[in-house]
């Protein structure tokens, strides 16, 4: 007898909480008839406040909420043997669009140990689900328009490259004809990198694969006896963002025509291997050749256009670059450490 005070006064309190939130809520009881529902739920769905208290829940508005599942999980819920959290429903109303809603639903000790109540929480999420689709969508065609125009460079440039080539045969000017070829094998590989990227998914790149089309794409355009010169690719299975990618696709392109220019005279044989690896956030890249080595004194040429522009991609990397003699050949690496501060220093013309 000296509880019951209490119960009336705990029940009385949840009631005004649940009428006053301004959150869609029912509070039911344990055979799922409505004790009470927020003046937000009844403006939600657009029931009349007092029709509410007493009727079942499957009888609410034009009989919407008469779902079987949710009934039974409801039911379950009270029993002890399950839980409603975040249960999506379609609400669908004659004459009207379907929302979807997310329910959340739990036992309440107002005090009243003899009766099991249920306060069922709804969260309309239909315009927050309709704006997440259309953003989707415009990721999707975003990304398609992306890649259409990437496979438009890269075939732009190919014909950039052949308008070079037909122009390096009819000048007469040797050094002329070097510039453009120059030109040319540039715009060749920058053409590989650019349909290698198009190909790409989710803005990353697989280094592997990337080198070694690049360096088809220079061997077809500078190599003209494969059996005399060649390039080897040796990576890793590293994974980059497509403007790392970038970066170092073009200084490998500046290095390797470097070596196809200067390590191999007089017909030499020869091998170029690009080698990348990496460990964590730290990485390698290096460049060898097992060429003529390393041009010292007044045989050394002078830093040309190449150089200037593989200074500048490995500062943007933060990287260190170091030339070195190979035993035969020379190397190039080019390094990266989380610690290092970037200090440039590369002798040979690119």
């Amino acid at each position: 007898m000296p509880q019951t005070p209490t119960v009336h006064l705990e029940a009385a309190s949840t009631l005004a909480v649940v009428v006053s939130s301004i959150e869609p809520l029912l509070f039911l009881s344990d055979d799922l008839k409505v004790i009470a529902a927020s003046a937000s739920f009844c403006r939600a769905f657009e029931i009349d406040p007092a029709s509410v208290p007493g009727k079942r829940l499957s009888d609410l508005g034009a009989g919407e909420w008469a779902m079987p599942k949710l009934e039974s999980l409801l039911r379950a819920t009270a029993s002890g043997s399950a839980n409603i959290e975040a249960y999506e429903i379609d609400l669908k109303r004659p004459g009207q669009k379907t929302r979807q809603l997310v329910l959340n639903a739990q036992t309440l000790d107002d005090g009243d140990i003899d009766h099991i109540r249920l306060l069922l929480a709804i969260v309309d999420v239909t315009d927050a689900r309709a704006e997440a689709r259309i953003k989707d969508d415009l990721i999707r065609d975003k990304a398609v328009l992306l890649q259409e125009v990437q496979h438009r460079v890269a075939n732009s440039l190919q014909i950039i490259a052949s308008v070079l080539m037909q122009s390096a045969r009819r000048v007469q000017s040797e050094e002329a004809r070097g510039h453009l070829r120059n030109a040319h094998h540039r715009v060749m590989s920058i053409a590989a990198l650019q349909q290698q990227l198009s190909t790409s998914l989710g803005g990353k790149v697989e280094l592997r694969a990337y080198f070694t089309q690049l360096s088809r794409s220079l061997g077809a355009s500078m190599i003209a006896d494969p059996d005399r010169l060649s390039i080897r690719v040796t990576v890793d299975d590293s994974v980059v963002d497509a403007d790392v990618s970038v970066s170092l696709g073009l200084i490998v392109t500046e290095l390797v025509i470097n070596a196809l220019k200067h390590a191999f005279p007089d017909e030499r044989k020869g091998v170029i291997v690009i080698d990348y690896r990496s460990s964590g956030n730290d990485w390698t890249l290096s460049i060898a050749d097992n060429g003529i080595g390393v041009p010292r004194g007044n045989d050394a040429p002078k830093a040309g256009l190449g150089t200037g522009i593989v200074e500048a991609l490995v500062k943007n990397l933060n990287g260190e670059i170091e030339l070195s003699d190979a035993g035969p050949g020379a190397v190039v690496t080019i390094s990266h450490r989380e610690t290092a501060a970037p200090e440039n220093a590369l002798s040979s013309a690119v």
